[in-house]
């Protein structure tokens, strides 16, 4: 079962991590802008990324060209993801913000799913993820409210 598996674990330490980052992003984004925010985080994220593709003699680098284009904007995208939070967690509080990020995350994920768009395993809209999306909605609503 997925949810009690070695990966569903990593991506609940993800979502921590998330927070963290998100409240911190908050914080250094009030103090010195938005923008300033976005760039302390990646070359934060950078420093420790670079140390360990240098710990492991720059592992699979070397093939960063057979990856698909539109996924090379992964770091254009950290840009958005970084400076959105940095700009509404002082504005609006971090439950609120993360709640409308990973709402938009989810419905975002199961349309990609559905469609199976962008490399995402195909899994199409069921009943039970229907109800799962509505209750998603009314949940968003109730924390941000």
């Amino acid at each position: 079962m997925v949810f009690f598996s070695p990966a569903a674990a990593i991506a609940l330490i993800g979502g921590v991590a998330i927070c963290f980052q998100s409240l911190f992003s908050g914080i250094i984004g009030s103090k010195v802008g938005i923008f300033e925010s976005v760039f302390i985080v990646h070359a934060g994220g950078m420093l420790l990324a670079g140390m360990i593709v240098a710990f492991l003699r720059g592992g699979n680098l070397g093939v960063w060209n057979t990856v698909p284009w539109y996924a090379l904007t992964a770091g254009f995208l950290g840009v958005v993801i970084v400076g959105s939070i940095s700009y509404a967690v002082p504005r609006i509080g971090l439950a609120s913000t993360l709640t409308l990020a990973i709402a938009a995350q989810l419905v975002f994920g199961a349309l990609l799913d559905h469609f199976g768009l962008l490399g995402a395993m195909q899994r199409a809209f069921d009943p039970p993820r229907i109800v799962g999306l509505l209750a998603l909605a009314i949940g968003t609503w109730l924390v941000v409210r």
